[in-house]
C-alpha cells in the first residue's frame, strides 16, 4: 500500500463492499467509481461527507493521497471506469486540472486518457455536497446561450448574439426564427434564461476572466460578474441582475478565456457552481485562441443529440484532440506542457477543465443524427457500424461557429475493458482501439451507400 493510501481509504473501501448494488446510483457506462480526494481535505469534516456521499452512492472506492501523484498505483491496480477528484477551491487551481490530465493518461502505456473524470469542488463544502447528492438525470430540452448554437438539434432554445447587436435566434415548437429586434443590452434577458426560462443547458463565448464574462463580442453589452460565490448580470446602466437559479443544468464556457480557472473565493466558475444551479461545467483555465478543446465540446454533446452524456462528450472530445496531436504531431505529443507551444493542440491538451460529478447523467434530448453507430458484441468478436444518414453531407460540420470546429472522429466507448485487441475488418479506416474505446477518423469522402464497419477481436480484461 502506498504511503497516499491511509487507512481512512482501507477502512471506507472495506465499508463500500457491504454497500448492496442495488443501493448505488447508476452511471451510464459499467466499470467502477474511484474517489480520488486529499488527506488534508478529508480532515475537514464538510469535505468529506461529500467523498463519503459519493462512494456510497456509487459503490465506489475511496482513494487519498498526499501527494496527487500517489493516486496513480491504486487507480492503475483498480481501473475505474469513472475518477471523482474531490477538491477544495483552493486545490481546484489551474495546476490542478493539468495534474489530473496529465495522471489520468498514466494509468498504461498508450497515450490516451485512460478513466472518465470530474473535479467535484463548489463555493463551499455546502455546495459541491449538493452537486453530490444530486441523482436524477437531467434531458436537456432548454437551452440558452450568448453564442450560436445548433438550435435545430435541441427542443428549443434561445441564443443571443455576441457579434450582431440585437440579434436574437429562438427556436419554439419545432420553428427557428432569427431578428434583430432585440435590445442591444441583453444582460437581463439572459439573467432571466436562468432565473425564470430555467434553461437546462448554458453556452457562452467571448473576452472573459475569473470575474467576468463580456457578453457583446464586438459590440457594446453588459457582463456576468461574480463576487463570494454570487453571479449577477451587471448592463451598461450600471443596473445589477442577481443570478439565483437553483434547477439543475449544465454550463459550457466553450469559447472563453480563464472561466474555468479557480483563483479564489470570487472565481466565476464557483459563481456558476453555488448561486446558478450548475451541477457539471467546461471551461478553459488559460487566455484560449486555438479553441479545440472547447468548442469541439459541441461537436459530440449537442450535434449528435442524446448520443453522449456530458462527461462523455468532454472525454471524447479530449481523445480527438490527443489522436490529432499523435498522428499529425508526433514529435510533440509526449511533450509535458504546452503552455507556451505555438502548437494550438498542445497548448489545449492539460488547460480545460470538467467540474462536477463525472458519472451524473446529463444528456440532450434524443434526435437524429447525422450518422447512426452501433456497437454489437459477440463471442469476443467486437463490431461498430456507421452508417451514413445525410448521403455527402454526413460527415459535414453541423455547425461552425467557434473555433477548430468539424471533423471529430466516430467514437464509441467499449461496454467493458479489453486486451489483446487485433483488428480483422476495416483497417482502411485507420481505426484506434483501447482498452475501453473504439475512434475512426471521418472519412475524408463520403460513400453514402456504404455501411462503414470495424471489426476486431478481444478479451475481456480482468
Amino acid at each position: 500500500m502506498s504511503r497516499g493510501i491511509s487507512l481512512l481509504t482501507a477502512a471506507v473501501a472495506a465499508w463500500t463492499l457491504m454497500v448492496p448494488p442495488a443501493s448505488a446510483a447508476e452511471p451510464a457506462l459499467a466499470g467502477g467509481y474511484a474517489v480520488v480526494v486529499s488527506n488534508p481535505t478529508l480532515r475537514e469534516a464538510g469535505w468529506k461527507r461529500v467523498a463519503d456521499v459519493l462512494v456510497k452512492k456509487y459503490g465506489g472506492r475511496l482513494i487519498a493521497y498526499d501527494d496527487l501523484a500517489e493516486a496513480k498505483a491504486e487507480l492503475t491496480r483498480t481501473r475505474p471506469r469513472y475518477a471523482c477528484f474531490v477538491a477544495t477551491p483552493a486545490e481546484a487551481g489551474r495546476e490542478f486540472v493539468a495534474k489530473v490530465h496529465r495522471l489520468t493518461r498514466q494509468l498504461d502505456d498508450d497515450p490516451y486518457t485512460d478513466v472518465i473524470w470530474g473535479i467535484l469542488t463548489g463555493h463551499d463544502a455546502a455546495n459541491a455536497l449538493r452537486i453530490a447528492e444530486h441523482n436524477e438525470p437531467l434531458e436537456i430540452r432548454k437551452v440558452a446561450s450568448g453564442t450560436e448554437v445548433a438550435l435545430d438539434k435541441c427542443e428549443e432554445g434561445v441564443c443571443y448574439s455576441e457579434l450582431d447587436a440585437g440579434r436574437v435566434v429562438r427556436k419554439a415548437a419545432g420553428k427557428v426564427t432569427d431578428a434583430k429586434a432585440g435590445s442591444a443590452d441583453s444582460t437581463k434577458a439572459l439573467v432571466d434564461t436562468l432565473n425564470e426560462y430555467h434553461a437546462d443547458l448554458f453556452v457562452t463565448s467571448g473576452h472573459a476572466t475569473e470575474r467576468d464574462w463580456q457578453i457583446g463580442f464586438r459590440y457594446r453589452n453588459g457582463s456576468f460578474r461574480s463576487k463570494d460565490g454570487q453571479l449577477f448580470g451587471l448592463d451598461t446602466k450600471n443596473a445589477r441582475h442577481p443570478v439565483a437559479s437553483s434547477n439543475p443544468k449544465v454550463y459550457l464556457a466553450v469559447g472563453n478565456c480563464l472561466m474555468g480557472h479557480v483563483d479564489g473565493p470570487d472565481a466565476m466558475a464557483l459563481a456558476w457552481l453555488n448561486s446558478a444551479g450548475v451541477n457539471q461545467m467546461v471551461g478553459y483555465t488559460v487566455l484560449t485562441w486555438y479553441g479545440y478543446g472547447g468548442w469541439g465540446l459541441l461537436d459530440y454533446f449537442v450535434e449528435q443529440p442524446g448520443r453522449y452524456t456530458l462527461a462523455e462528450a468532454f472525454f471524447a472530445n479530449h481523445q480527438a484532440l490527443l489522436h490529432k496531436l499523435e498522428t499529425e504531431f508526433p514529435k510533440e505529443a509526449r511533450a509535458a506542457s504546452g503552455e507556451n507551444s505555438r502548437n494550438g493542440l498542445l497548448y489545449d491538451r492539460d488547460v480545460v477543465a470538467f467540474y462536477g460529478d463525472p458519472a451524473w447523467v446529463a444528456r440532450v434530448k434524443p434526435a437524429a443524427c447525422a450518422w447512426d453507430q452501433a456497437l454489437d458484441v459477440k463471442d469476443g468478436t467486437y463490431t461498430l457500424t456507421i452508417t451514413p444518414k445525410l448521403g455527402a453531407k454526413s460527415f459535414a460540420p453541423v455547425n461552425t461557429n467557434g473555433s477548430q470546429r468539424g471533423g471529430r472522429p466516430v467514437f464509441a466507448f467499449l461496454p467493458h475493458r479489453v486486451k489483446k485487441v487485433a483488428v480483422t475488418e476495416g483497417q482502411d479506416l485507420k481505426p484506434v482501439v483501447t482498452d475501453d474505446f473504439v475512434l475512426v477518423p471521418l472519412p475524408k469522402a463520403v460513400d453514402a451507400d456504404r455501411m462503414y464497419r470495424v471489426t476486431f477481436t478481444a478479451e475481456k480484461a480482468d
